[in-house]
C-alpha cells in the first residue's frame, strides 16, 4: 500500500521556465529563441542545481557572451520570475493528500540559493514532511545516490512509495530502485495514473 508520496517540484508542483522571465525582456519570441538557443542557460541552471554558485556561473556566461550581458544577469537577479505559479490543480491535491493521511516527501533539482526564495513564496512547500535539495547535497537526480539519501534520511519505506516527475530518466531511476513512479505529464493525466495505485484524490 502507498503511505508516501515523492515529488519533483519544477515541472509538477510549480510551472518554472525560463521563457516566463525572458518574453518580457526580448521584442520578439524569435529573438528569445535565439538568445535561449546561443546561450547555454539551461544547462548552466542544471550546474547551479548541483551546487555551483550563481555568481560565479552569471559571471562566467557574461564574459563567454557579453553581448548578452544583462539578460544573462537577469536570469540571477530576477530569478523569482521564472516561476509562472502553481500547477493548476497540484496545491489543492497535496492538500488532500495531506488529509488522507498520505505523507508527502519532495525530491528536487534545485539550486540551495534560489530554492528558499521559492519556498518562502508558495504555501504548498509547508505541507511537506521532508524535503531533499539537489543544491545542498550536491547530487542531482537520476543520480541514485539522491533517492538513497532521501529514503535513509526520512525511513522510507521503497514498498509504500510512489515517486511523480516530469522528467522520465529521473521516473526510471526511481524504477530501479524499486519505488513505484509515475511520469508527470499533466495534472488530468496524473488523477487517472494515482488510480492505478489505488489513490483516489
Amino acid at each position: 500500500m502507498i503511505r508516501n508520496l515523492i515529488f519533483d517540484f519544477g515541472g509538477v508542483l510549480v510551472d518554472w521556465n525560463l521563457r516566463h522571465l525572458y518574453s518580457s525582456y526580448f521584442r520578439t519570441s524569435e529573438e528569445m529563441e535565439l538568445f535561449l538557443q546561443q546561450v547555454p542557460i539551461d544547462q548552466w541552471n542544471a550546474t547551479f542545481d548541483s551546487g555551483y554558485p550563481f555568481h560565479e556561473g552569471i559571471t562566467e556566461l557574461c564574459r563567454k557572451f557579453p553581448e548578452y550581458d544583462e539578460p544573462i544577469r537577469m536570469f540571477q537577479e530576477q530569478w523569482e520570475k521564472t516561476i509562472k505559479g502553481p500547477i493548476p490543480g497540484m496545491s489543492e491535491l497535496l492538500g488532500r493528500a495531506k488529509t488522507n493521511g498520505y505523507k508527502l516527501y519532495g525530491l528536487t533539482n534545485w539550486s540551495n540559493e534560489t530554492f528558499p526564495i521559492a519556498r518562502n513564496k508558495y504555501p504548498l512547500f509547508e505541507l511537506f514532511d521532508g524535503i531533499v535539495v539537489s543544491g545542498v547535497e550536491n547530487i542531482c537526480k537520476p543520480d541514485l545516490r539522491i533517492y538513497r539519501l532521501l529514503l535513509d534520511r526520512y525511513q522510507i519505506s521503497v514498498q509504500e512509495s510512489l515517486f511523480i516527475d516530469d522528467n522520465l530518466s529521473n521516473v526510471d531511476a526511481a524504477r530501479k530502485l524499486g519505488i513505484s513512479a509515475i511520469h508527470f505529464q499533466g495534472y488530468d493525466l496524473f488523477i487517472k495514473e494515482l488510480k492505478k495505485f489505488q489513490i483516489e484524490l
